[in-house]
């Protein structure tokens, strides 16, 4: 069963796979990996990206988070009553 499906396989539909492939940054930074093409060109890499290089900005032109710190921080010291059910039937 399985031979007959191997047979059907069409074998130069793939493209060709490049084992170090060169990928060159706009920062300057330059390393390999596995691609199908063999020379990549990036704007950004984890070298220069603020999410990586923990130099991430937060545009806060409205105080919005600093809104959202103080929210937070009002609702964890705030401390909720659950009243019991019960005890208002009972007041009846």
């Amino acid at each position: 069963m399985f031979a007959s499906l191997h047979k059907t396989v069409k074998s130069d539909i793939q493209p060709k796979y490049f084992n170090k492939a060169s990928v060159h940054c706009s920062c300057g930074n330059h390393f390999t990996v596995g691609s199908t093409k063999e020379f990549i060109e990036t704007e950004v890499c984890s070298n220069c990206h603020p999410f990586y290089t923990k130099k991430e900005k937060i545009m806060d032109t409205m105080g919005q988070v600093q809104k959202f710190k103080d929210k937070l921080a009002k609702k964890s010291t705030k401390v909720k009553t659950v009243k019991n059910p019960r005890e208002r039937k009972a007041k009846k």
